[in-house]
Parts: structure tokens; sequence; C-alpha cells
């Protein structure tokens, strides 16, 4: 399925590569670089390119692009999705993602490469045997090694949960305290007209778990509103027959970080919007306009918005903008074009319009331009704590298979990570 994989960064060098077959050349990711340059966003790129011999399919994460070359047509999102398992191993050994840590630990990265694939086609994705069959990386075994002139990290023997039938549990586990820890993410993606109408409004939430418990426990998540959870993606430890009759999680949890369940709540549904924006932009013969926003909490749920921050892309006639924010700071690209405010937090208890976080001033057009005919979109990003936008919530968290009683935490967060919140002015 894979023929090869590249690496780029970036400033698009390519630093690393893994060829599963014969070599292909780095002169392939030139089709890539080519897409790269007609976007204006990395994630805009196109995930499929096509080329006279070869399809390319890539992912952007942490500023990295990862490009896997085939030979033969596959299904993408299989191998979208393969691409994001590789990515979420190297988070879950090195910590982080990055150009540095991929570098500072490039020994391991190709064994793990070597491991998860087997000529081009998924072998081992399950972190916890993977940790079995390759060590993770610390400065005791980096020190040992540079002692003993032993590179390798794989181990020789076959691992415990490559024999049972749960592989993503390793045997054995202790823990001195144990725990689990639930996050329930929600990412809004909405788009609001210039009258505060919303056009369409969606969802996608997952449940990140982090579980540190000794033994083989058995845990059953019970849901408020699981009727909400139609569109679902499960991590495959969930009971599915127990999911399909009684719409509650139960499971062997893998040991360690991992994601339980991913969901798709659509615009057919009705979602609360958290935030509204007041916008007067005008353009005024000659050279000059007026821009002007005050941003309010809405059906918040007592809850204050966190890290606000409005990005609005103004038009190539604009030179400048002369705004004064007051709250925040705000930041204007005369090569983008484009205006940035930080507004931060914004207490649910500032419904005074006068204390409202605002922005006004004016704005430089290029002498001799005509008006723009449209007014810009503004995109929008906030975080609340606490928070289920859908209003799904975890009822219980019980256990079983084990005597001892666990610390068990539920957080809910509500963000525009990677979402898109736009509102049109």
């Amino acid at each position: 399925m894979i023929h090869s994989l590249f690496i780029i960064n970036g400033s698009g060098e390519v630093f690393m590569e893994k060829h599963w077959k014969t070599v292909v050349s780095k002169s392939i990711c030139d089709y890539f670089f080519e897409a790269q340059k007609k976007s204006a966003n990395p994630e805009d790129v196109s995930p499929v390119i096509a080329t006279p011999h070869h399809y390319l399919i890539n992912i952007c994460r942490n500023n990295l692009y990862f490009v896997a070359v085939l030979t033969n047509e596959s299904a993408p999102l299989f191998v979208i999705e393969f691409l994001h398992r590789i990515m979420d191993v190297f988070e879950d050994y090195f910590t982080a993602c990055t150009e540095t840590t991929l570098k500072d630990n490039y020994v391991i990265v190709y064994e793990l490469l070597d491991e998860m694939l087997d000529s081009g086609l998924p072998l081992v994705t399950e972190t916890n045997t993977l940790k079995e069959l390759i060590k993770p990386p610390n400065l005791l075994r980096k020190v040992a090694n540079l002692v003993t002139g032993d590179s390798t990290n794989v181990s020789d023997a076959l691992t415990s949960s490559q024999l049972s039938n749960i592989p993503w549990r390793r045997l054995g586990v202790k823990y001195a305290n144990n725990e689990a820890y639930f996050d329930l993410i929600e990412e809004i993606d909405a788009i609001i007209d210039r009258n505060g109408t919303t056009i369409m409004g969606e969802i996608q939430g997952y449940i990140d778990c982090c579980v540190k418990l000794s033994g083989m426990p058995d845990l059953t998540l019970t849901f408020v509103n699981p009727r909400l959870l139609d569109d679902v993606s499960l991590h495959p430890c969930i009971r599915l027959k127990k999911w399909e009759s009684e719409k509650s999680l139960s499971f062997i949890p893998p040991d360690g970080n991992f994601r339980l369940i991913s969901y798709h709540i659509g615009s057919q549904n009705s979602i609360s919007i958290p935030i509204y924006v007041k916008h007067n932009i005008q353009y005024r013969e000659g050279s000059a306009g007026r821009f002007e926003l005050t941003v309010g909490p809405k059906q918040t749920m007592g809850k204050s918005l966190e890290a606000v921050a409005i990005e609005c892309a103004m038009p190539k006639s604009v030179l400048n903008c002369t705004l004064t924010p007051s709250q925040g700071k705000c930041t204007f690209d005369p090569v983008k074009k484009v205006l940035t405010w930080d507004i931060g937090k914004i207490e649910t208890n500032n419904q005074n319009s006068t204390r409202l976080p605002t922005i006004r001033g004016n704005i430089t057009l290029a002498a001799g331009q005509p008006i723009p005919e449209g007014n810009p979109t503004l995109n929008v990003r906030f975080t609340i704590n606490q928070v289920a936008l859908s209003g799904i919530r975890v009822q219980r968290v019980d256990m079983h298979g084990e005597s001892y009683k666990p610390f068990k935490g539920v957080k809910y967060i509500t963000t525009v990570k990677n979402g898109r919140f736009q509102i049109r002015t």
C-alpha cells in the first residue's frame, strides 16, 4: 500500500524519508510543493495529489507534513488515518512530535516505522504492543547504549500482548496511584451571517483518556444524553454489542493515553452559539474607513470564555489599521493583510455593553483604489472549560475486576482548536 514516506518541515525541507520497497526519489515531493504554493493555509493543501505514476497522500500537524507515496489506488481515508496514527505514536514516545524530537530520536523513529508497517501494509499500531517491542527513550538507556555500543532498542522476544486476545493492553501493569482521567472535548464549526443567524453549526467531539490502573480493570461509562451519539468512531477495546444495546461504553482500557470515542453532531441538531460579535465595518470614498467590533458571551452556562481571539483578512487595498482595543492587544500584518485581535478572557458577568471588549479605529486605504465590494469574514477562536455545548455528559464511571478504588476525573472542554468559527460581516 504505502511505498514511501517523506517527512517535511515548515520550511519545505525533507528531513526524513522511509522506503518499504524500492527507493522513490525526493523529486516526487515537487508535486506536493506545487500544491502547497497554491494554498493560503497549510491545512488547505489537497490531502490527495495524483501524479502520472504515483499518488501522494498527506497530513499536516505541528507544522510538519507527512507525505505517503502510493503506486496503486487505495482508500485515501485509510492512509490518512494511518498517518495520524503514526504521529500519535511519535507523540506518545517523545511527548511531542516536532522536527527536533524526531531528529534526536531518529533511530527509534525508523525502528517504529519498521514495526508499524510490513512491506507498506499496517502491521502493529497499538502503542502498548510497540512499547514492548521497542523501548521508549530515556536518559539512562541512551547512556547505556553509548557505553555498550548497542544502538538497537528492539526486543528479541515476542511480546505478551501479541499472544493475547487484548492486544491493546500489556500484562502485569502496576501503579502506586491508580487513576483514570477522561477529557470530553468538543470542537465547534459554525458560520454566522451578518444578522447573527446561524447558517451552519456542527460539533466534532471526542473523549481522550489517560488511564493508569493496575491489573486488568473493566470500565463502564454511562452518559446523560447518549441518544445524541449517533455518528461515532469507537476504539477497538469497546464492546460493540453493549454499545448498540445500552449506549454505554464497556471496555478494558489500554494503558496510558488513548482516544476512546469520536463523534459528530450535525447541523440538523440545535447547537447553542456561546459568543457573539457586533461589527461595524465601513469603507468611505477617498482613502479612509471605519472599523469597530464588540465581543460578548452568549449561552456559556455561567462559564467564562478563555483564549478568545479574532482574525480578520482585510482587502488588498487596505494599507494600515489604526485601532485601539479596550482589552487585549491588536496587530496588523501589512504584507498578509491580516488583522489579529488577541482578547484573552471574557467573564460571563460582563454583560454591561460598556465593559465588553471593544476595538475601534480607522482603516487606511490605498489612494486611487476602488472601494472594496464586500466586508471581510471574522475567524473567531475561543475555549470554554467545563462545558460541552452538545449537552453530552458522563453520568457514571464504574470499574469491575479489581478490588482497589481508583481516582476518577472527567473534564469538559469546548473549543475552536481545529474547527472554523466564522462570522460574516
